[in-house]
């Protein structure tokens, strides 16, 4: 199994930035793509970012395109989400997600689940 682990939540003042982490484990984490999604309360989980197993190809939420930008350092077997720009409506948990597959902005394609980090954003 691949097991994840979200850091770098916060509470930070409108426009400015914010970058969480997601430490992963297994020997096959190379080869599984990795997503951000948060939820705020009373919402949905709403699909945020996605990298592929390459890094080669990103995909952001039109609400967050421009201003977050997706990474991962297979070597180290961490992911990113650098967050700038950050607006009220960006409070959430975040939650990052792996799938043995390809990218996909889908939340029911993604089997293993980090158990999430606040971010709060001050108006």
């Amino acid at each position: 199994q691949v097991q994840l682990v979200e850091s770098g939540g916060g509470l930070v003042q409108a426009g400015g930035s914010l970058r969480l982490s997601c430490a992963a484990s297994g020997r096959t984490f190379g080869t599984h793509a990795m997503g951000w999604f948060r939820q705020a309360p009373g919402k949905e989980r709403e699909f945020v970012a996605a990298i592929s197993w390459s890094g080669g190809s990103s995909y952001y939420a039109d609400s967050v395109k421009g201003r977050f930008t997706i990474s991962r350092d297979n070597a180290k077997n961490t992911v990113y989400l650098q967050m700038n720009s950050l607006k009220s409506e960006d409070t959430a948990v975040y939650y990052c997600a792996a799938r043995n597959g390809p990218a996909t902005v889908t939340r029911r394609e993604y089997a293993y689940w980090g158990q999430g980090t606040q971010v709060t954003v001050s108006s």
